[in-house]
């Protein structure tokens, strides 16, 4: 027979919030007020351009320092490799190819955003920097309260983002007092990259040994050359760069400290996609202006092949790292979690505990709040890539596996093991064909739901 006390005390234990369900914490976790979002996104940053993914001369105390306080993730995928369709599947959690129009020209289509989303939960929402997702940037755009697509791209001492970062430091600083969500979208390391000579001079004593680096990164070296560069300026340049945007990070973080705001303000960092090739295209580089800064094209993809404009590893894994003290472990580096940009959205609006119906919203991404908190596995779903050309050769990751379609057809698939290869130099769908059949029919339907005619214009 259970006496009085103990009927006391079971329903009270009950009530703790350590021993509710896990599946509610996430909800829990801000407590009475959801936390800030401050997402800092990079422009063709390679996966190994920081110190803390491998760079071998990169120097980033301020964004190793933030890893050090959070979780870095070493495989995270973007969902496209140009900078518009990478950014619409952050904002809208929809595949870039699903679109019928190209976004840059046309918009979301009236598709929800996460702005939108968060705004509805009480959110004060601000972008700042790089837009390139539709024809519109004026205040209210997606849900946005304040849009500045002119605060950088400028060159000052401190670097061509220093603008956009002032201006994102003062919404925050306008709306310390409410839960905010604010796009810092720099400019780093876009074409062209010519930062001035007293960032250049950090590295004055770089001297570049290929050994360093990995197999794929001698043809951007080989290509640098071909077209008169010294390898040791057009580094030195290139690490200037991205030690500008290291400095306005360290700013933008003592700037939350300040304010008092650091413990319950989440702070991602990322890359749109793969660092830019030397080589543009036929005719491209022909000018001597652009040749001149197409030789700093040096970004590093951490050995990863290819970069921007293709769909192998290098083009298409990008640095992630989420700071959220006391929530997302300090100090982790995880290594096995597959999951994308398109995760973004379900997984923010869990966190602020804003309600959506992700069916009704035919979100393609889903909640990965537990890996960001801890957990080693991956995303449920396969991941797709496709240009919104509906010619467009596709590609996939499920698992370990790696698959490139060879045609528009989905013939000819190449196939690597990205356990044991992660650079793609062994194309094993020889070995195993039952894989390529498996994945190229799950590919094809997927492919099949996709527009069969879209509109470019306005695209970039």
């Amino acid at each position: 027979m259970v006496g009085p006390l103990v009927r006391f005390i079971i329903p009270c234990l009950l009530c703790l919030p350590w021993l509710t369900h896990s599946a509610e914490r996430p909800h829990r976790l801000a407590q009475d007020r959801p936390p800030n979002i401050v997402f800092i996104f990079a422009d063709d940053l390679g996966f190994g351009d920081l110190g803390s993914y491998g760079h071998p001369y990169a120097r980033t105390p301020a964004l190793d320092k933030l890893g050090s306080e959070g979780t870095r993730f070493e495989q995270f995928y973007v969902t496209g490799v140009t900078c518009c369709p990478s950014r619409t599947g952050f904002m809208t959690s929809r595949h870039p190819a699903s679109f019928p129009k190209y976004m840059s020209g046309h918009g979301f289509a009236g598709r929800a955003t996460v702005t939108e989303l968060l705004k509805k939960r009480g959110y004060r929402t601000g972008h700042f920097g790089k837009w390139h997702i539709g024809p519109d940037s004026s205040d209210g755009t997606y849900g946005i309260d304040e849009i500045d697509v002119m605060g950088g791209n400028k060159k000052s001492k401190g670097g061509r983002d220093v603008g956009l970062f002032e201006a994102a430091t003062g919404f925050i600083e306008r709306n310390k007092d409410r839960p905010f969500y604010v796009n810092i979208w720099g400019h780093i390391t876009h074409f062209p990259v010519g930062p001035v000579q007293s960032l250049v001079d950090e590295f004055k004593d770089v001297k570049v040994s290929r050994a360093d680096f990995g197999y794929h990164q001698q043809k951007t070296f080989d290509e640098a050359e071909a077209f008169g560069g010294d390898l040791n300026v057009g580094m030195r340049n290139y690490l200037g760069d991205v030690y500008s945007l290291d400095l306005q990070v360290g700013r933008l973080l003592a700037k939350i400290d300040a304010l008092g705001l650091r413990e319950n303000t989440i702070v991602v960092f990322s890359s749109d996609h793969g660092p830019a090739p030397v080589k543009l295209g036929s005719g491209k580089n022909d000018a001597p202006a652009r040749k001149k800064y197409a030789v700093n094209m040096l970004g590093y993809a951490g050995g990863l092949r290819g970069g921007k404009h293709n769909q192998f590893e290098g083009g298409v894994r990008s640095p992630f790292i989420v700071r959220w003290p006391g929530k997302v472990p300090a100090g982790r580096v995880n290594k096995t979690s597959v999951f994308s940009g398109l995760d973004w959205l379900p997984t923010l609006c869990h966190i602020a505990g804003a309600k959506i119906d992700a069916k009704a919203l035919k979100l393609e991404g889903e909640n990965v709040v537990d890996i960001w908190l801890g957990s080693d596995r991956s995303r449920n779903d396969p991941l797709f890539w496709k240009t919104s050309a509906p010619g467009a050769k596709p590609a996939m990751r499920e698992g370990k596996w790696k698959l490139h379609a060879g045609n528009r057809q989905l013939r000819n698939a190449s196939l690597y093991d990205l356990s044991v290869d992660p650079e793609e130099r062994s194309d094993v769908a020889a070995k195993h064909p039952g894989v390529v059949k498996q994945m190229t029919a799950k590919l094809a339907k997927w492919n099949a739901t996709l527009p069969k005619e879209y509109d470019k214009s306005g695209g970039r």
